[in-house]
């Protein structure tokens, strides 16, 4: 951003000046970039050139790759603890950071985190990729120790902090201290790998003046306040149902209220919301387990009734193995243990039932502290925000699908879905924002855009238009929208209209897949659209999807190389190359869970 401000502003250099600082400062490092401004103002302040004393071997670097932000939030953490001893300190995210550095590097502490099924989150992608290839140097001169966070639901846990890690051991690098593989409770394991490190690197590295250089974004500063570990006790305004009477899903519009917090979001984030569970779902449990709700447990060093540690403190809508595997040995049902024996007959098992279905399916005498014990911690869910500051202000909109089944003809609940869907006008909620940096409107705002989000994917691309409506950008935007019904499953369609009829929003394409004999989706109508969406893209569109990884964001990826290969005349390797390209440079972002 400086370097685009050189030109404009008042300068004492000249033009040739200019462009020498240009060249030189875009193949610099964020280290390099800190060691020339304390060396320019040196110079600046005493007239000589002073060369500042911090050298590339005291400088450790911390580098993160995070989908929600935990993996941001260790390596500040460690950032912090790093400084408070003194060191001279590089934080950096994988996404801004230069890979070709790497040869420079002296000591390397990396965070990061698996997405889905073994995939590098967002801003690891290329980092991860430059590792794997041939252009990767030898490390010999690099010290390394790596911090995976995970989900043990998930077959490939922590797989990307397990690449990294093979890779940097086979291109000479040496680990000062063993990998850590996290689950969703991450936060004890990740403190004491912090501590440790921090002991492993003082024969390595000599305390430097402390200061941190970190080149993230500084949009993050102004949420920085309120944090998933601090949230913000908002005030809920509205839980309105969008879906029709008859329609097979209930998703809602929430509105929340952030007052006087002063946090501020951007089109593409992810709100963070804290929940607590159904006293329904709690009593259920306790009295299928013959406990009382007022006995006293300990969590950590805090000690609370069962009943409040049910409510607030513990996750009982979601199964992870290792609770599988504690209430097979509990339980000595064999059916149970044969299926904790076998991780594929895990993962179907977690992924279709929780906390009280395997209760009741498998008995067992537990005690209070013994479940507790066994039961993950809550975790906050993250939900596309919906809305754009520039049009609602204080406020901060959700669309939220209730997650609902039915088992053994009990009604079984998403835990946040269902809280906000019960939620009363001026209930508290406590939340907090999850910046996605890698889910962004175009810098130019006159860029085309074209927007596909079935069901409540399309919450972010409502605020991408109030967010364009809102700077007087009209047309060059197309949505591309599906769900099962046009009469009870267009949600927001008369916002749409309205975006239609003023020109803001060029085209519409939509989909619902139940309202003729065959089915419909979108990536039905990307296809069928194909040599208009070709042309979008040829003519410098950006292009965004968001809603379902499992299957939409694969079809539609799908369907992209299909036109690619149709209107674009390409091989199915140009399509998948074409497509990356897109990636790299930032015109096809996804936003998918």
């Amino acid at each position: 951003m400086l370097l685009k401000e050189l030109s404009s502003l008042a300068s004492p250099l000249s033009s040739g000046q200019v462009d020498k600082l240009k060249q030189l400062t875009a193949e610099l490092s964020a280290v390099q970039l800190a060691w020339v401004s304390g060396y320019l103002a040196a110079t600046s302040e005493q007239g000589t050139s002073v060369v500042p004393q911090a050298s590339a071997e005291q400088i450790m670097t911390i580098l993160y790759g995070s989908q929600t932000g935990n993996g941001r939030g260790v390596a500040s953490a460690l950032a912090e603890k790093a400084q408070a001893q003194g060191y001279a300190v590089n934080l950096v995210s994988m996404g801004d950071y230069k890979a070709r550095q790497l040869k420079q590097e002296s000591l390397l502490l990396l965070v990061v985190s698996t997405h889905g099924e073994g995939d590098a989150p967002d801003d690891a992608i290329e980092l991860h990729k430059f590792l794997a290839s041939k252009r990767a140097p030898k490390l010999d001169n690099l010290n390394y120790s790596i911090l995976a966070l995970g989900d043990s639901s998930y077959e490939f846990f922590c797989q990307t902090g397990k690449d990294f890690d093979a890779r940097l051991t086979a291109l000479g690098a040496t680990s000062i201290s063993p990998l850590i593989e996290c689950d969703v409770d991450y936060e004890e394991h990740a403190a004491a790998w912090q501590d440790r490190v921090l002991e492993a690197v003082k024969p390595l590295i000599q305390s430097a003046g402390a200061s941190v250089v970190s080149i993230a974004s500084t949009a993050q500063s102004a949420t920085s306040s309120f944090t998933k570990q601090k949230p913000y006790a908002a005030e809920l305004l509205v839980s309105q149902k969008l879906t029709g009477r008859d329609s097979d899903r209930d998703v809602r519009h929430v509105e929340i209220e952030l007052g006087e917090s002063g946090i501020h979001y951007q089109a593409g984030d992810a709100l963070g919301v804290w929940f607590n569970n159904s006293a329904a779902l709690v009593n259920e449990l306790l009295e299928h387990l013959s406990l009382k709700g007022d006995e006293q447990v300990s969590i950590g060093s805090n000690t609370l009734s069962l009943r409040d540690a049910l409510i607030n403190k513990k996750e009982l809508t979601q199964l992870y193995p290792g609770l599988v595997t504690g209430w097979a040995e509990l339980s000595q049902s064999q059916a149970l243990l044969d299926i904790s024996a076998d991780k594929v007959l895990v993962r179907e098992y977690i992924n279709n039932n929780q906390v009280a279905d395997l209760v009741h399916q498998y008995p067992a005498i537990v005690s209070a502290e013994q479940l507790v014990g066994l039961l993950r911690g809550i975790t906050p869910r993250l939900y596309s925000i919906a809305s754009s500051q520039a049009e609602v202000e204080s406020e901060v909109h959700l669309t939220v699908a209730l997650v609902e089944d039915e088992r053994a003809g009990v009604a079984r609940f998403g835990g946040a879905s269902q809280f906000l869907a019960s939620a009363e006008e001026g209930q508290q909620v406590n939340v907090y924002v999850e910046p996605n940096n890698h889910f962004r409107l175009p810098e130019n705002p006159e860029t085309p855009v074209i927007m596909v989000g079935p069901g409540t994917g399309v919450a972010p691309f409502r605020a991408f238009m109030q967010q364009r409506s809102a700077q007087g950008i009209e047309g060059n935007a197309w949505l591309i929208f599906g769900n099962p019904h046009f009469e009870q499953d267009f949600l927001y369609q008369t916002e749409w209209q309205q975006y239609i009829q003023s020109g803001e929003l060029s085209r519409i394409d939509l989909a619902f897949s139940r309202d003729q004999a065959h089915k419909v989706y979108v990536q039905h109508k990307i296809i069928e659209q194909g040599e208009t969406l070709w042309q979008w893209l040829e003519s410098g569109a950006h292009l965004y999807i968001c809603g379902d990884a499992d299957r939409m964001a694969k079809d539609v990826h799908q369907a992209l190389l299909d036109v690619a290969i149709k209107f674009g005349g390409k091989s199915a390797e140009q399509a998948e190359d074409y497509l990356e390209a897109l990636r790299v440079a930032k015109r096809y972002q996804k936003d998918v869970y």
